[in-house]
Parts: C-alpha cells; structure tokens; sequence
C-alpha cells in the first residue's frame, strides 16, 4: 500500500516537473507600443496577433504587450528591441527612419492617391518589398505596415480653402515634421510648430488658424469644433510598422517564424478593417457640424500635389525611384508622375 502511495507521489510530481518544463519552455514576446486598447492598433494586437500566434502555435508562442508608452515610446522601443529588452515594437513609419530609410518611401507625400490604394499595394506588394530591405540595413525584420489613421487633411477656423493660394498667409500648425513644414509652407501658408496637447486652445484663441492632422485624430481631439472647414486633400499617409529585432527573429527556429508571419498578416488584415471603420467614424462626426467638407476637383489637386514636389527633391537618395513609380503608375498617377520628372525628383 506504502509502494503504490510512493509511485502515484512520485507519478504526480513527475507531471508537475513536466508541466513546470513545459511552461518555462514557451517562448514569450515581449511588445512595446504606444497604441492602446480602443484604438484600432491597440484592438488588432488584442484581437488579431496575440490570438491567432498562440493558435498556430499550439500554445508555444505568446505575447506579452505593454500599450500606451508603458514601456516605451516609438524611437525608444525599437533602441529596447535592439538592446533584447524587448522582441516586437510598433511604430509609424517616420519614427523607422531613426534606424534606416526602407520605409521612407511610405512617407513621401501623394505616393497614395486612397486608403483603398494604399492598402491594396501595401498588402499586395511593397510592404514585403521594403521590409525585405529594412531587414538588411535597420537591425530589424518588419513584419507588416498599415494606416493609423488614414491621411491627414486640412482643418481650419479661417474659412473655406479650396486651392493652395486660399492658405496665403494664414498661420499653420505643423508637427516638427520637415515634410509637413515643407508642405504648409509650399502652399502659401506660415508653418508654426505647436504642440499637439495646446492645439485646441490654439485654433480656438487664433495663435494659429489650421492644422493637418489624420481626420480620426481630429475628432478625438475634438478640433473640428474650433475650426469647422475641411478641405480633403490627402496628400500625407499615416503609416506604421509592427517590428521585430533581427538578433531575435534570427534566433528562432523556422517554425516559429513561420507562426510570427501568419500572426503578422492576421493582425496586419484587421488593423486595416479597424483603421478603416475608425477613420470612416471620424469624418462622419465632424461631417455633422463642418461649416464646409470641400473635395478638390483634379485642377486643383494638381496644385496641392505641385506643394509636395520639393519634399520628394529632398527626399531623393531615401528610396527607389523605380519603386516609386510603380506604385506611382499602378494608380494611375500619370499627371503626378509629369510634375515629378519635370522637377528631378523622380
């Protein structure tokens, strides 16, 4: 009887020892983002990528996110993810740059025409183009790129801008970005760097008239009650990457790569479904109250596109102009295509 206790006392912790093996065995990613739950990015980690990687994997995989800046902001977690203090990281394609410029070529303004454009080349083709390229030259093996937020578009508290020449001499909000101060600053208006969190209080007192900012995150930020006329210009895509370090991802087996890119995709596909209702929200919302929503016919988008020239001048040597003009043509894009030749930029 005392043999039969001993071998199901030894039997149980024979199994525990293995269950113990088993969960110290499972490979964890760490994920640092500045995207939270709520949020389309947010949402499409919870929704998307943590699922479906512990699905394919059978449970030998998983990720453990740290959302809203918890951790770290955008530079800082891809310097973590390099320094192995953290695996996955996400951030917009501009923020890339600080470790190569393979995604450049996603910030060049009027390279989309539409969300749909964007989307539909991104999957089909560029994205895996130039991520095969940041794995090379960034220390980082880019997993997917999607839209947070759509594009930016023109809001202001002056009154209705219909061409460029309308902006003349209006005082413009602009981020520290130099392609969106190049931009503002191409079509007539004065480009004032202002902080993001004092916008409103700033559009609403006339410190300054206008802002470019992704139409969702005009809404939240509730700017359109401030400065009530649109104009749906486009022109900058809000682009952001999910990464992970090249040190890490060499490391794994082929298996499990394999599990990273279908978890990838997943999160990849629903980002895009989410941004999509997300940007579609917003402007639906500030549609109700705007003192004008104005879409410029083709004669005049070539003039806001002819304010983008000297951005794509300073941004040669930065990407492929072979590849630019594919995604370029693959639009449509002809007419941008002549403006662009005809000033050296492409």
């Amino acid at each position: 009887m005392k043999l039969k206790t001993v071998g199901k006392a030894l039997c149980i912790a024979s199994a525990l020892a293995l269950s113990a093996q088993t969960a110290v065995a499972e490979k964890i990613l760490k994920l640092g983002t500045v995207g939270f739950l709520g949020m389309p990015i947010g949402d499409a980690i919870d929704q998307a990528l943590i699922p479906t990687l512990e699905e394919v994997s059978g449970g030998k995989m998983s990720i453990e996110p740290h959302y809203r800046k918890s951790l770290c902001s955008e530079q800082s977690c891809g310097e973590q993810a390099n320094q192995g203090l953290l695996a996955l990281w996400t951030s917009s394609t501009a923020n890339f740059g600080n470790f190569g410029t393979s995604l450049a070529i996603f910030d060049l303004p009027y390279i989309f025409k539409s969300i749909e454009d964007a989307d539909r080349i991104s999957s089909s083709w560029l994205a895996k183009k130039q991520c095969d390229i940041a794995a090379e030259e960034a220390g980082h093996v880019c997993l997917t790129v999607y839209s947070s937020g759509g594009f930016r578009q023109l809001g202001n508290a002056h009154g209705p801008i219909h061409a460029p020449g309308d902006m003349a001499g209006i005082k413009w909000r602009v981020t520290k970005s130099p392609i969106e101060f190049t931009l503002v600053k191409n079509w007539g208006a004065v480009p004032v760097p202002y902080d993001w969190a004092q916008l409103y209080q700033g559009l609403q007192t006339g410190v300054v008239s206008g802002q470019y900012v992704a139409t969702p995150w005009q809404h939240v930020a509730k700017l359109h009650e401030v400065a009530p006329y649109f104009t749906e210009i486009g022109g900058s895509w809000s682009g952001n990457q999910l990464s992970i370090d090249k040190r890490q991802y060499d490391a794994l087996t082929d298996e499990e790569r394999v599990w990273l890119h279908e978890a990838a995709t997943a999160f990849g596909q629903k980002v895009q479904e989410l941004d999509r209702a997300w940007v579609e929200a917003g402007e639906t919302e500030i549609k109700k109250t705007a003192k004008e929503w104005y879409v410029p016919n083709e004669e005049e988008m070539t003039q806001w596109r002819a304010g983008a020239i000297d951005a794509w001048l300073n941004a040669k040597g930065s990407f492929d102009p072979a590849t630019a003009r594919r995604v370029l043509e693959e639009q449509g894009m002809h007419g941008f295509i002549a403006q662009l030749e005809e000033a050296g930029a492409l």
